[in-house]
C-alpha cells in the first residue's frame, strides 16, 4: 500500500525542559501539523502513531496525589486516557492545517490495544522507568508498600519505578483500519493510532484480553502498526535531524542515506543506544524485514525533505 506512518516522539508535545501545560502541547502540535499536512498534499495515506512518557507521568503523578479521594488507576487505562487527550489534539490542531493546504481529510482517533505475550522474558525484569523522581525513603516505602522495582540514576540523583517492557506480537485493532484503508476511503481519513506503542493486554486462556502493567516501546509498536496495514513507507520523528555513528565521540558520523546491510551492522555493533537510537533503529530494520519500502529518522523540520530522500538518516530499498 502506498502509505507512509509517522511516529512521532515526544518532542512534537512537550518541549525538552518544558513546562507540560496544555497550551505547550497545543503550540508544539501546531508546529508539527504543518509537515503532517504537506505529506498528506501528497495524496498518499497518511497514518499517524505517538508517544506519550511525559503524558503517563503526568498522570501517574495524578493518581499518586489524589490517591486518597480518588482510586488510582491502572496503568493500561492511563495508556488509553493518553491515547484519547492526544488523539483531540491531533484532530484540533491538523484539520486547519490539511484545509489550508487544499486537503479534505478528517482525522480518527482509534484507541488501540497492542498484545504481548503473557511469558514475555520482560516482566520477570522490569527495565523501562516511568513517572517522576522519588528519595531514597520514598523508595524504600514503595518497594515495601507497593511492590514496585526501583532505580538509582545517579546522573539525575534519584529512584524510579521500572515497569516491563514486553515485545509488541499484535496490534488488535489493525485488521479494522486496514480494511478502512482498502476500501478506498484511505484518502479521506488520518487515523491516529496505537498511541505509546498501544495498550498492552495479553490473552487469556478464555480468549479474553487484559491489560497488564507494562509499557511497549511506541517505535516498535509503530513499526507493528506499519507493517500490519502494510504501508511502504515508516518514519520515526525525534529531536534529532537523523541517526549517527561514534555518537559524541571524536569521529561521531551523521547517516543520510544508507543500505540495509550497512544500518544491520552499524545497529550490530553496538552504535546507536539502547534508550534513544536503539529502539527506533530497530523498529525500522523490523519493517524493512518484513517488506517495507523506505524507513527514515529525523525531526520535524526535516521530515517532508527527508521522506522526498533530501534529509535525514534513510534506508531505501528501491
Amino acid at each position: 500500500m502506498s502509505g507512509i506512518l509517522v511516529a512521532l516522539g515526544g518532542n512534537a508535545l512537550q518541549r525538552s525542559g518544558g513546562t507540560g501545560t496544555w497550551e505547550e502541547a497545543r503550540t508544539q502540535m501546531r508546529a508539527t501539523v504543518g509537515v503532517l499536512a504537506e505529506i498528506a498534499a501528497s495524496g498518499r495515506e497518511l497514518v499517524i502513531a505517538h508517544g506519550n512518557g511525559p503524558q503517563i507521568g503526568a498522570l501517574l503523578r495524578q493518581n499518586e496525589l489524589g490517591a486518597r479521594d480518588v482510586p488510582a488507576r491502572p496503568m493500561d487505562v492511563l495508556g488509553a486516557e493518553t491515547q484519547g487527550q492526544i488523539g483531540y489534539l491531533v484532530q484540533t490542531e491538523l484539520p486547519p492545517a490539511l484545509r489550508r493546504v487544499g486537503v479534505d481529510r478528517s482525522v480518527l482517533t482509534v484507541i488501540s490495544r497492542t498484545e504481548v505475550a503473557s511469558n514475555d522474558p520482560a516482566f520477570d525484569h522490569p527495565t523501562k522507568p516511568v513517572g517522576r523522581f522519588y528519595s531514597e525513603e520514598e523508595a524504600r516505602v514503595l518497594r515495601k508498600q507497593q511492590g514496585w522495582i526501583m532505580r538509582y540514576d545517579g546522573a539525575r540523583g534519584g529512584w524510579r519505578r521500572l515497569v516491563p517492557s514486553p515485545r509488541p506480537i499484535a496490534w488488535l485493532e489493525g485488521p479494522a483500519v486496514r480494511r478502512l484503508l482498502e476500501s478506498g476511503l484511505g484518502t479521506r481519513w488520518v487515523p491516529v493510532v496505537a498511541g505509546g506503542g498501544g495498550i498492552p493486554v495479553v490473552r487469556r486462556e478464555d480468549g479474553r484480553y487484559e491489560g497488564v502493567e507494562a509499557v511497549i516501546d511506541k517505535d516498535l509498536g509503530a513499526s507493528l502498526v506499519a507493517r500490519e496495514l502494510g504501508l511502504d513507507t515508516f518514519a520515526v520523528v525525534t529531536d534529532v535531524p537523523g541517526a549517527a555513528v561514534s555518537f559524541g565521540r571524536p569521529t561521531e558520523r551523521w547517516l543520510g542515506e544508507v543500505t540495509l546491510g550497512e544500518l544491520e551492522g552499524h545497529f550490530a555493533r553496538g552504535e546507536f543506544a539502547e534508550g534513544s537510537m536503539g529502539p527506533k533503529v530497530e523498529a525500522g530494520l523490523q519493517f524493512l524485514r518484513a517488506g517495507g519500502r523506505r524507513f527514515v529518522i529525523t525531526d520535524i523540520p526535516s521530515l517532508a525533505r527527508a521522506v522526498a530522500g533530501e534529509a535525514g538518516t534513510r534506508v531505501r530499498l528501491d
